[in-house]
């Protein structure tokens, strides 16, 4: 259908002319066929006149000219024009033509007025004298290469629109301001980074080159980056596809492009390109350059920053977690520098930023605990990532600690204690402790610190906001504990020996006809002896109190551990 509209086109052509004179010569652009008389086309192209003069055929009848820039659509505007029949020439056709005359070598040097400088007059007066006719001439050019480069025609569209773009953002000329910025997404990634290159050499803002990678980053990778409930992409597509393939080399592309100022980009979208960075696999200098970049700011973050890149694209499953501790890890390594700099302790490193950070890095970590598939080392080496001294309270670390074992309920009591290794239990609040002191789930040491903590402060009289010395208590806490796992293994010695000397005595008893005058017996004074070292005097399992005779083997009643 394409061949027949295109010969009929022709044929109406030849006909404007002479419908007496037959055509001669038959051109082949792809599958088409022009019929066309070789005195019309030699008249203006010096490239049909040397095929014929060339061809060792004595009368040509078929030309070949399947490379011609543009395709059969450009060659019937150039036919046109060697006819002498009017065509419209536009911003969307004016390079392709220009293209064309170049291969036809339709020049003024072979005939004056040809079609090569007409398409030059409207480039300059016309196709390049706005910025929306710059780029629709600059993206005509993407299948004109490398011929529309030679031509310089890439270079003037890029120039002109760098220059116009300038002027925009300072001056903007309609609304909204950034209209310019939507203009430039209909670029090849190749033009687009041109731009952004001479926009910098003329020295454009790095808010002003954010805005319009912001602008061309969503529309090229929308699926990826704009549209967060994962509807666009899923993790099970393949990242080796065409399209993956296309959209990893598009990124890395804008990755290299952003300007050398760190508050130029909001932090969500830095995670946003880290995120979709990490989906397509991209190179690893293109994702070390965005953790560093989001490490830098890393104070501005939210929880649900850190969530978009820890989950995958439908929210199903934990993602990638490496990236968010290399994030963490380098914003406290950078205030430790600065709290040196600032002749401050490397190790207490307090910062208002950092104290922000804390607090978002345990709502990250009270958000991601439910997931059966974090280990404790994992979450462990995100909340050990802060130093200790930045949390004043450890509330929302308890919170983030109590989801974890009840989303994890077959831990044992070892694992459970190292769960709860992170934190300190002498920073909790007051409703804390009472809550942990009430928690199952937490093991007997943390509810022992939670109560002990407590008692202390009673006994002291102080107020809840007067905290004694942290190291102090916790030391005589330690040794306390350590006293009370001593006892309890001592009485429950006692227990086993008494038991023992009772099953020992019951012969002789049988064989006695009297009562015999009880006698102390070493394992009586030793057993005072031992009661005496207990540092709990009126604790309820004082072995002073215990008969000397047959033990009672009832189960001793259990008291609150007190101080007196």
């Amino acid at each position: 259908m394409a061949n027949r509209q295109h010969s009929l086109a022709m044929e109406r052509t030849g006909q404007v002319f002479s419908q007496e004179i037959p055509t001669d010569v038959i051109v082949e652009v792809g599958e088409a066929n022009f019929n066309l008389h070789k005195f019309m086309l030699v008249a203006k192209s010096n490239h049909i006149r040397k095929v014929i003069l060339d061809s060792k055929e004595p009368e040509l009848t078929r030309i070949d000219l399947s490379d011609i820039p543009g395709g059969p659509e450009i060659f019937e505007k150039a036919a046109k024009f060697c006819y002498g029949v009017n065509f419209e020439i536009t911003v969307h056709n004016v390079a392709a033509l220009r293209c064309a005359a170049e291969y036809l070598q339709m020049t003024d040097k072979y005939c004056e007025g040809n079609l090569a400088g007409r398409t030059e007059d409207f480039l300059s007066q016309v196709a390049l004298t706005s910025l929306s006719g710059a780029l629709v001439v600059l993206k005509s050019c993407e299948d004109l290469l490398p011929m529309a480069e030679d031509l310089r025609i890439v270079h003037k569209c890029v120039e002109i629109t760098s220059a116009k773009a300038c002027v925009e953002a300072n001056f903007p000329s309609r609304s909204p301001p950034n209209w310019w910025t939507e203009e430039l997404t209909i670029l090849d990634i190749r033009f687009f980074e041109r731009i952004i290159a001479s926009m910098k050499s003329r020295g454009a803002k790095g808010l002003t080159l954010a805005s319009a990678i912001i602008t061309y980053t969503e529309r090229s990778l929308r699926d990826l980056v704009r549209d967060h409930s994962g509807n666009g992409a899923r993790s099970s597509e393949s990242t080796d596809s065409d399209v993956r393939i296309r959209q990893r080399e598009i990124l890395e592309s804008i990755v290299g492009l952003l300007p050398s100022e760190k508050s130029a980009f909001p932090i969500n979208f830095l995670c946003c390109l880290l995120r979709t960075a990490i989906f397509l696999r991209a190179d690893s200098r293109c994702k070390s350059e965005l953790e560093k970049r989001i490490s830098s700011i890393t104070e501005h973050v939210t929880v649900d920053d850190l969530l978009v890149l820890s989950f995958t694209y439908d929210g199903e499953r934990l993602f990638d977690l490496e990236s968010v501790r290399r994030i963490i890890s380098g914003f406290v390594e950078k205030e430790k520098g600065v709290a040196v700099f600032n002749a401050g302790d490397f190790k207490e490193v307090c910062s208002t930023p950092m104290q922000r950070v804390a607090k978002t890095v345990d709502a990250y970590l009270g958000e991601i605990a439910t997931y059966g598939e974090l280990s404790i080392s994992k979450f462990n080496g995100i909340a050990n990532l802060v130093p200790k001294a930045t949390r004043k309270v450890d509330d929302d670390l308890y919170r983030a600690i109590d989801i974890y074992l009840k989303a994890h309920p077959n831990l044992d009591e070892i694992e459970r204690e190292k769960v709860c290794s992170v934190m300190d239990p002498l920073k909790l609040s007051y409703e804390a402790r009472v809550h942990a002191s009430q928690n199952k789930r937490l093991p007997v040491q943390i509810v022992l610190h939670a109560l002990y903590y407590d008692q202390l402060k009673l006994r002291s009289g102080a107020e809840d906001h007067k905290t004694p010395d942290a190291v102090t208590t916790r030391n005589q806490l330690q040794a306390d504990v350590s006293l009370v796992k001593e006892n309890e293994a001592l009485r429950t010695e006692l227990l086993k020996m008494k038991m023992y000397i009772q099953d020992i005595q019951k012969p002789a008893g049988t064989t006695s006809s009297k009562p015999s005058a009880r006698k102390p017996t070493f394992f009586s004074s030793m057993s005072k002896t031992l009661g005496k070292l207990n540092p709990f005097k009126h604790g309820s399992k004082d072995t002073l109190n215990m008969d000397d005779g047959m033990p009672d083997l009832t189960k001793p009643r259990r008291r609150r551990f007190s101080i007196s």
